[in-house]
């Protein structure tokens, strides 16, 4: 009955731990111009036992202006006219947590704050309660990439550990060329003192063998 009880525990904890889990990550905020953005909004179900219509809606504001509405999500896919039409596409996951959008081609007119908006309606029995959350991207498009801090110093610590592996590596053979060369030069002279015994004196006369 234990090895039953401490089976139905493992069973119980690895199902918990293979189950999806919905993590609300930030996204990023700066893009290269030319290339395509995704706009990360991630908004995890409170009650994901319970079915719920989700309505999303984004709006982008510029610097010193107003929000203005560019996409939305209200059982089909809608975008608005706006200096995006034609470069948002929808990326958002079948389960409606993940709601993102991607800016292709983006330039550096569409630096700005990226607003998504998410409402949900859950459908009880006797309630509809409504949940809704927000969230902002402040995005900067950049004309060129710039070069991580994090790839720097790697590369440097790189660089610095090649040199260092080097360097030991020369000591490495400047010790063993020296510790053969002592090895020969020590058997030679065994040989030249084993050559000046007189013959009559080497019969009796031990090399010692070095190991």
């Amino acid at each position: 009955p234990r090895l039953v009880c401490a089976s139905s525990v493992v069973l119980v904890v690895w199902a918990g731990f293979c189950s999806a889990v919905c993590v609300e990550v930030p996204s990023e905020t700066e893009a290269v111009q030319g290339t395509h953005m995704k706009l990360l909004c991630i908004s995890c179900m409170k009650r994901e036992e319970v079915t719920a219509s989700t309505v999303v809606e984004w709006f982008y504001r510029p610097e010193g202006g107003k929000d203005e509405p560019i996409y939305e999500y209200r059982k089909t896919n809608h975008e608005f006219p706006s200096r995006f039409s034609g470069r948002l596409q929808w990326n958002g996951s079948k389960d409606m947590q993940d709601v993102s959008i991607t800016v292709l081609n983006v330039t550096l007119n569409d630096s700005g704050i990226y607003t998504c908006n998410i409402t949900r309606e859950f459908e009880f029995e006797i309630h509809r309660p409504l949940f809704t959350s927000s969230r902002l991207i402040h995005l900067t498009v950049v004309e060129e990439a710039g070069e991580d801090f994090t790839s720097v110093i790697s590369e440097i610590m790189m660089y610095i550990l090649l040199v260092f592996l080097t360097l030991w590596l020369l000591i490495e053979m400047v010790y063993c060329y020296r510790k053969v060369s002592k090895a020969e030069e020590a058997a030679q002279e065994n040989a030249t003192d084993y050559l000046a015994i007189p013959s009559e004196n080497k019969e009796n006369c031990a090399v010692p063998v070095e190991e």
